[in-house]
């Protein structure tokens, strides 16, 4: 599956789409500084941005984007098990219909390249489940890295100007914010495949555990200071989008998103600011990928 999806969110790929990102994420934040503040940063910005990306990537109309927002929160619901199914029932239905409309008219996009993948033999079952699972995880992630990078920014001055200073920090500042971003959420569910020792905790085979990137990424063992953002942090490896056999085939897509962001986001609303306090701010720990309810914003 991975050799399948891997060419299709090349860097190479994610480099020829980055002119598109920018164009996107300069027109999302000239609306927002059009507004009278404040506004929510998070439906103006972070939630339409990686929504509008993943949907040309794959070949979906981004007039359904409400749709898709919808069913992409209910299928991360903690809480709801009989509403996670349902919305991801509803989005793989969709994209079955989708799939039939790829193969009868194929364009240059994801879906209708794993339709005509290995000559076209995968079931459009599994099309519609692959291409369902890309548009979850090729947004909603990001979504949140968009909100806390954002934040952490804001919170930060001292950082947010040597930033606005100096550009030539932007992608040391994008990989400072992937490692520091504590987003909540439910942790990553991975199974022991033999009997091991960890902390004084002896895991066995077969047991499941729930591994916490947040606290592996503010080890001190391996950051200097690593509670403290430092957009010039240059010994940075984070494990936000994993590593080995289970590394992020999404990551290149990812940093095109936030590169384009916090490129502009500055320079267009250099006054930007909180609208309310940082302690109102409400982390989603009933959603997979946690991250924020809302950002208020003002400028």
């Amino acid at each position: 599956m991975r050799a399948l999806l891997t060419p299709m969110f090349s860097a190479q790929r994610m480099r020829a789409l980055q002119p598109r990102v920018e164009a996107l994420a300069g027109d999302l934040l000239d609306a927002l500084a059009a507004r009278t503040p404040p506004a929510d940063l998070h439906e103006a910005l972070s939630v339409p941005l990686p929504v509008l990306v993943i949907c040309e990537l794959l070949g979906v109309p981004g007039e359904e984007r409400a749709r898709f927002r919808a069913w992409s929160q209910d299928m991360a619901d903690l809480h709801d098990r009989q509403r996670a199914s349902a919305a991801l029932g509803n989005l793989t239905g969709y994209m079955r219909q989708l799939v039939a409309h790829k193969r009868a008219c194929p364009a240059g996009d994801v879906i209708s390249s794993l339709c005509a993948a290995h000559g076209g033999v995968i079931p459009d079952e599994q099309v519609a489940h692959l291409a369902a699972m890309l548009l979850f995880a090729g947004h909603e992630t990001t979504v949140v890295q968009i909100d806390l990078g954002t934040l952490m920014l804001l919170v930060n001055p001292d950082q947010r100007e040597r930033l606005a200073g100096d550009p030539s920090l932007l992608t040391s500042a994008v990989e400072e914010i992937l490692r520091a971003s504590l987003g909540g959420g439910g942790g990553l569910p991975r199974y022991a495949h033999e009997t091991i020792e960890v902390g004084g905790v002896t895991i066995r085979a077969g047991e499941a555990v729930l591994l916490d990137i947040g606290a592996a990424n503010h080890d001190q063992r391996a950051f200097t200071d690593p509670d403290r953002l430092d957009i010039s942090r240059h010994s940075n490896p984070h494990l936000t989008f994993g590593h080995g056999p289970w590394y992020c085939i999404g990551a290149p897509l990812a940093r095109v998103e936030l590169h384009a962001v916090f490129s502009r986001l500055i320079a267009r609303l250099p006054t930007l600011r909180l609208a309310t306090s940082i302690d109102k701010l409400r982390i989603r720990d009933d959603l997979l990928t946690g991250g924020l309810a809302e950002l208020p914003v003002t400028w």
